[in-house]
């Protein structure tokens, strides 16, 4: 399953980013906004590279970009074959991406607080990380379900609810074997 997990994972992040960066260009396109250096930054930091000042490298940046996407679809997949999928799961998925751009950026003086921000700015983030997470999270559940339900889909079926007294799935069953 892992194998699978990955391999679906960095489809679906990937096809992920790409939406959201379809998303963030007609965005730009409406409202004048330029386009954000941050990822080339924030790559540069993390990897010791020269930093450039002003405009930043294009290749450097969708390195970034596409990497993070990429990297970050492979825990949606794995939530994905666990049996967590569809909006609700999405959701969650959105609030890992946006907390993994914050740790990183924050982390390396790029970036600052989200509730720092003007409102807009935030705003703006939120919806094309949630775009991001969202369609990551339609690639990686049709994905996953090729291989029909995960642990936790097929506990569910047990009884509705989370029930004290309903045992688990058996070893045999579950998404590690």
């Amino acid at each position: 399953m892992m194998k699978r997990a990955l391999w679906q994972g960095l489809v679906a992040g990937t096809a992920g980013v790409l939406v959201m960066t379809l998303s963030e260009k007609a965005e730009q396109r409406l409202t004048g906004r330029p386009g954000s250096h941050v990822p080339a930054r924030t790559l540069e930091r993390l990897t010791g590279m020269r930093e450039h000042p002003g405009r930043q490298p294009v290749p450097v940046n969708l390195a970034m970009h596409v990497g993070q996407g990429a990297l970050l679809g492979v825990l949606r997949s794995v939530m994905s074959h666990a049996g967590l999928r569809g909006p609700w799961s999405s959701g969650k998925f959105a609030v890992v991406r946006v907390t993994s751009d914050q740790i990183l950026e924050n982390a390396t003086g790029v970036g600052a607080p989200p509730q720092t921000w003007p409102r807009g700015e935030l705003v703006v983030d939120l919806l094309h990380k949630t775009v991001y997470a969202f369609a990551t999270g339609i690639v990686a559940d049709v994905l996953a379900g090729r291989s029909g339900p995960g642990p936790g889909q097929r506990h569910a079926t047990v009884r509705t609810g989370r029930q004290a007294d309903v045992a688990p799935v058996p070893r045999d069953q579950a998404w590690g074997r």
